[in-house]
This record gives structure tokens, C-alpha cells and sequence, in this order.
């Protein structure tokens, strides 16, 4: 169960489990990457577009479907909210090479498009695509 430890029902305190972490496509949403940084995590937020972030959180403009390896490199965990199903699989990839776990929620009713654990958050469910 790796990162997933019972007592831990927040994504904030799961995530918090990791030391490094890479957040794909943070948009306007950036209070998890904020409470990360804040609690001594090293947060680096990915998007498409440039994305104003808070202080101590870095940001870097990326496509996790034509990824810079750099970026994923020294994470132990990336991490998404509202994965959409065509990006799981390129996530889930990106985050293997990088000998890290993939850790995301998707919106709404979509599935996960990978194998997965899954654990009920306070926000609905988290899934954990653990590197081989």
C-alpha cells in the first residue's frame, strides 16, 4: 500500500508522505501545492500554460504528453487533480521513468485508464499508480 496509510484520509497529508513532488497541470488550483510547500515538501507544478503559483512552489511549463524528463527526474511522487482518462496513461509513464509513484483524482465519473489502488479521500477518490 506504499504511501497509503490509514490514518491519512486528506490528499494534503498523503501527498505530504513524499519528500519531492511534481504537481501535472495545477491551473488556478493551487492551494495543495501551497499546504505541500508550506509543510518543507519541494513542490515544482507543471501546466501547458504559465501559471502564477505560490511562493516556494516552482513552476515550469510542460506537457505531460511530450514530457522533459528533467522535470519528473528526482520526485517521488506525481501527483494530479481531474486527470482526464487520455492522460493516465502518459502520466503513469512519465512517472515510472522517473522511478516515482503516480498519485491523482479524476473528475467526476471517469475511471482510471490504468491499474490502480484506490483509496476514498475526503473529496472523493485518490488512486495510486505505484512504479514497478
Amino acid at each position: 500500500m506504499g504511501h497509503f496509510r490509514r490514518n491519512q484520509t486528506t490528499l494534503t497529508a498523503i501527498l505530504a508522505a513524499y519528500d519531492r513532488l511534481v504537481e501535472v497541470g495545477i491551473g488556478r488550483r493551487t492551494d495543495v501545492a501551497a499546504a505541500l510547500a508550506e509543510r518543507g515538501c519541494t513542490v515544482t507544478a507543471t501546466d501547458i500554460y504559465d501559471r502564477d503559483v505560490p511562493e516556494g512552489v516552482r513552476f515550469v511549463r510542460d506537457d505531460i504528453v511530450d514530457p522533459e524528463p528533467s522535470i519528473y527526474a528526482d520526485a517521488g511522487a506525481i501527483y494530479a487533480r481531474n486527470l482526464p482518462p487520455e492522460l493516465h496513461r502518459p502520466a503513469r509513464d512519465v512517472a515510472w521513468e522517473s522511478c516515482a509513484d503516480l498519485l491523482f483524482t479524476t473528475l467526476g465519473g471517469d475511471q482510471p485508464a490504468i491499474p490502480v489502488e484506490q483509496r476514498t479521500i475526503e473529496t472523493g477518490t485518490l488512486y495510486l499508480s505505484q512504479r514497478p
